[in-house]
């Protein structure tokens, strides 16, 4: 026996199901203005708190060296350097580990030896940055000291960048505890991209008489590049703004030297070392300002990396 439905109950549901629909859409877009709003706030927030200094010194802020509170002149050159190039080798140690390690935990390892390592991996995401500024200061500083740094000049001595006195802290020293910092992020990443790649590919390759070494380099690696890539981005991102790890074992010397060995300061460093002991407005002003250029840095920083994964994409298409 078949159950007769009122008139009207299916305009009802169509109209009570629309107005879902117009509120689902409103909460969301709600929620991506409210975050475009508060990137806006912050922007003109650091512009109008460096407006004194942007009057004072201008673009040439940029490529002046001195940094001098005493004389109230200041320059942000040596310290965009100091976080550019301690972010490259970092970048350049966790991107090479860290690919080779989800390459491992994804198509080697057996599943009972790649889920406890994976979690060990991910574990040092949780390890607050000030338990990795002390291990660096401890432990890894006076291992730069006595054994990597004598053991890179003896070998590639002959490269400026591991030349000169080797003191322990400085920019190599910095590198390498950004680069266990990052680890994490890019292989927990790229071990998801590896994973998520089509069975059917592997597949097609092995059919082929490809073996499994061949199989990973020519057809999966490939596969996962742009999110392999998106990997390493976002731990570029964590390793420009990172603080207090940098702010212990780099040195917070304002300086420009070729080499790695040498110490060094960063933008975070400086803003976080001074910004209490500041005076005068000019001076409160100039670190605003360095935290105005961390902003765009770490923006133009992933607008170029977009820009290059969208040329990569569109090569391989």
């Amino acid at each position: 026996m078949s159950v007769s439905r009122p008139r009207g109950d299916a305009p009802r549901r169509n109209r009570t199901a629309a107005a879902g629909d117009r509120v689902f859409l409103f909460v969301v877009n709600a929620a991506v203005g409210l975050f475009v709003l508060v990137v806006a706030l912050l922007f003109i927030e650091l512009v109008a708190g460096s407006w004194p200094s942007l009057h004072k010194f201008g673009f040439k802020f940029l490529w002046t060296s001195q940094w001098n509170p005493v004389t109230q002149q200041f320059g942000a050159l040596p310290l965009i350097y100091g976080t550019l190039v301690s972010s490259l080798v970092a970048i350049v140690l966790a991107g090479v580990v860290g690919i080779l390690a989800a390459t491992f935990l994804a198509e080697f390892a057996p599943r009972w030896l790649a889920r406890p390592l994976g979690f060990v991996i991910e574990l040092l995401a949780a390890v607050p940055s000030v338990v990795f500024g002390l291990w660096g200061l401890f432990v890894l500083a006076p291992l730069v000291r006595t054994v990597i740094g004598p053991a890179l000049q003896k070998y590639l001595g002959f490269l400026p960048i591991f030349q000169g006195p080797i003191s322990g802290v400085g920019m190599l020293t910095a590198g390498l505890v950004l680069s266990f910092m990052i680890l994490p992020t890019v292989t927990a990443i790229s071990r998801e991209v590896i994973v998520a790649v089509g069975g059917d590919l592997r597949e097609a390759s092995m059919s082929l008489g490809a073996t499994k070494w061949e199989t990973v380099a020519r057809v999966v690696l490939p596969a996962s590049r742009a999110g392999i890539f998106g990997a390493i981005v976002l731990a570029l991102g964590r390793a420009l703004g990172e603080t207090i790890a940098t702010t212990m074992v780099i040195g917070n010397r304002p300086q420009i030297a070729a080499s790695l060995f040498a110490p060094s300061y960063t933008l975070a460093s400086v803003i976080a070392n001074e910004f209490t002991e500041a005076n005068g407005n000019v001076y409160i002003s100039a670190l605003i300002e360095l935290g105005l250029i961390l902003f765009i840095v770490s923006f133009v920083v992933n607008a170029i990396a977009r820009l290059l994964l969208w040329v990569v994409l569109r090569t391989r298409s």
